[in-house]
């Protein structure tokens, strides 16, 4: 599948597979160093890792915890409230729009994360990240698929596209926030759209039409714009 994408849509990046587990997996390493955000795990699957992490791999990301639904102690608790107060004071975010960020339901206990060609586990949720005109195909081929955009562009946090897709089923797209920018690497132009795991393969077999027709269109709406028009009337 991860070959299909890259090679329809011509991607710089791997997509990626999450899934949330109980247990920790038996036959994976766990990553071997705390990373200061959760979506900096997201940079490490895309170059090729394969690995879990447990609910105190992501206590240096407040933000991310929160998301995640990851039990923080007091010390990392207290520091998510004062990134929240500074968003707040920065009118960054307003402290009415924190109950409706999305979470995951479950208490978090271990994630498996990995390039989608090598997941060892059925994802939950599976990220590709790519150029406007790249995630325009994937959306098109999700509504195609019926993994219709339902939950529309999710704002900041990044990361809560995670719960959106895992409690609605459908896909969400998010254009980034600074703080994924910066941990991800994410370049200006490029944005994310996520994908339940259940919807990835029915969505790469629509793929294969939906670049096909656009490619048509292309051609069509390039010959309209190329024809001579009429002369205006005198």
């Amino acid at each position: 599948m991860q070959d299909k994408l890259q090679d329809l849509l011509k991607l710089k990046c791997h997509p990626i597979s999450i899934t949330f587990t109980n247990n920790p997996p038996t036959d994976i390493a766990r990553i071997d160093e705390r990373a200061p955000s959760g979506c900096t795990y997201w940079k490490l699957a895309a170059d090729g890792k394969v690995f879990y992490t447990e609910a105190s791999d992501h206590f240096g990301c407040p933000i991310g915890a929160f998301t995640h639904n990851v039990e923080l102690p007091p010390e990392q608790s207290k520091e998510l409230t004062g990134m929240i107060e500074t968003m707040v004071g920065l009118s960054y975010l307003k402290m009415e729009e924190i109950a409706a960020i999305p979470r995951r339901e479950d208490c978090f206990r271990f994630a498996v994360y990995a390039p989608l060609d090598g997941t060892p586990v059925e994802p939950d949720v599976v990220l590709i990240r790519g150029n406007a005109k790249q995630i325009m195909l994937v959306a098109e081929a999700a509504n195609a698929a019926v993994a219709s955009n339902a939950n529309g562009v999710i704002g900041r946090p990044t990361c809560a596209m995670i719960p959106a897709v895992m409690k609605s089923g459908q896909t969400a797209m998010s254009l980034g926030c600074i703080g994924n920018r910066v941990y991800s690497e994410l370049p200006d132009d490029e944005l994310y759209l996520a994908i339940p795991g259940t919807q990835v393969v029915g969505l790469v077999e629509k793929i294969v039409s939906i670049v096909n027709a656009n490619h048509e269109l292309q051609s069509f709406h390039q010959k309209r714009i190329n024809l001579n028009p009429e002369e205006p009337a005198q």
